[in-house]
């Protein structure tokens, strides 16, 4: 199983990556160990879709990286 997740950092942004492994790699952002979210910490998980396949996952990663697939997660997954 591999796993698309969204992570809202400290200053409202939105980081979105794909992992086999989601609590190692939520644990791994929360410690300060990924470049792109330590200046941002604490970061908290807000949703996740879990898919079949590490291909599918890689796909629906970089969408949801674009600019419609950021408004559509911030719409679904972050509205509140």
């Amino acid at each position: 199983m591999w796993y698309v997740y969204f992570l809202k950092l400290n200053n409202d942004d939105i980081y979105v990556g794909s992992t086999n492994d989601l609590r190692r790699r939520v644990k791994s952002h929360q410690d300060g160990h990924v470049l792109s979210t330590k200046l941002h910490l604490p970061v908290a998980l807000k949703a996740y879709v879990a898919v079949e396949t590490e291909t599918l996952a890689r796909a629906l990663e970089l969408y949801f990286k674009s600019a419609s697939g950021k408004a559509v997660a911030k719409k679904r997954f972050f509205s509140n």
